[in-house]
């Protein structure tokens, strides 16, 4: 969940929701063909991808395929809104693909409304979880040891934002079913969270937290996930790719590298931190470009 997002992106993709005039498959140039033969599918054309605001995932992503795409001559552009117009503007073919849908939980009810009206393209990440996580070398490895040693903990858990869906499930699950209910459970926002979490970890000291997988704090820092045994935080995901009916038709190419593209953690978090590290969003262009050269092999194996 990237935190740089801001809220003139936002602004700005919500007006795009108004204002597109018509879809990116209307916009296609179908008759230019990557390899001049008269039967191999198009290349080039105006594709527009959706970036979730906040999610880190959903940034990385996006920007690695528009270098990848914008190299092999397409127009890519990134619009910035919450899952909900998002998903809506999917539908509406007005957003030709979004690169982070978490199923099967976390966005099935977007799929119970817009399934009929979108497409899968495919999975890229089958590690998805909603995690409590804690310094590598604190004394616990499960929930189920928390109680007894809060006091490790300055007997608190340090979370994000209060209408979070993982503050919900840390509330209503993790706290009442391992007896944390002595416990300070602190939610104020997912930045306050991370200097916390930066604020400890660079003076030793134990923490715990509410993430997510993936999340660039693992990259970041030497963190270990707490099991879990009564499962309150719910079963892995897996992210896919979506698209608008009829991209895999006009971007056929597009579509099959897409729909084959799967990233490593190590990877993506590599990438994450990266982008998080950036002092502006100007920045990105040339983080990417960066990390592309560094994995030179590993992006050319996407559209091989």
């Amino acid at each position: 969940m990237k935190m740089r997002s801001t809220a003139l992106l936002a602004t700005a993709a919500a007006a795009s929701l108004v204002l597109a005039g018509c879809s990116s498959s209307e916009e296609a140039d179908p008759t230019t063909s990557a390899t001049g033969g008269e039967d191999a599918p198009a290349a080039g054309g105006d594709i527009t991808m959706a970036v979730f605001n906040g999610w880190d995932e959903s940034l990385a992503s996006s920007l690695l395929w528009q270098h990848i795409l914008e190299g092999k001559g397409y127009n890519v552009t990134l619009e910035y809104a919450d899952p909900a117009p998002v998903f809506q503007a999917v539908a509406d073919g007005d957003y030709d693909l979004v690169t982070d849908v978490w199923l099967p939980a976390t966005h099935a009810s977007y799929l119970e409304e817009f399934g009929d009206d979108i497409e899968e393209v495919g999975p890229w990440f089958d590690k998805a979880a909603l995690t409590v996580a804690v310094n590598a070398d604190a004394p616990i490895d499960s929930l189920a040891d928390l109680a007894d040693n809060a006091d490790a903990f300055g007997n608190r858990i340090v979370g994000i934002e209060p209408g979070a869906g993982l503050t919900a499930a840390v509330q209503d699950g993790v706290i009442p079913t391992y007896g944390l209910e002595g416990m300070d459970f602190l939610t104020s926002s997912t930045p306050a969270m991370l200097a916390e979490l930066d604020t400890a970890t660079s003076n030793g000291e134990n923490i715990i937290v509410t993430l997510w997988e993936p999340h660039w704090a693992y990259g970041a820092y030497d963190l270990k996930n707490l099991e879990d045994p009564e499962g309150t935080l719910g079963d892995a995901e897996s992210i896919y790719t979506y698209s608008r009916t009829g991209f895999a038709t006009d971007f056929p190419e597009v579509a099959e590298w897409m729909g084959n593209f799967t990233m490593s953690s190590d990877l993506l978090y590599d990438l994450e931190n990266q982008l998080q590290a950036a002092e502006g969003d100007d920045e990105y262009d040339t983080i990417v470009s960066d990390w592309v050269a560094a994995n030179q092999e590993w992006v050319d194996s996407l559209t091989a």
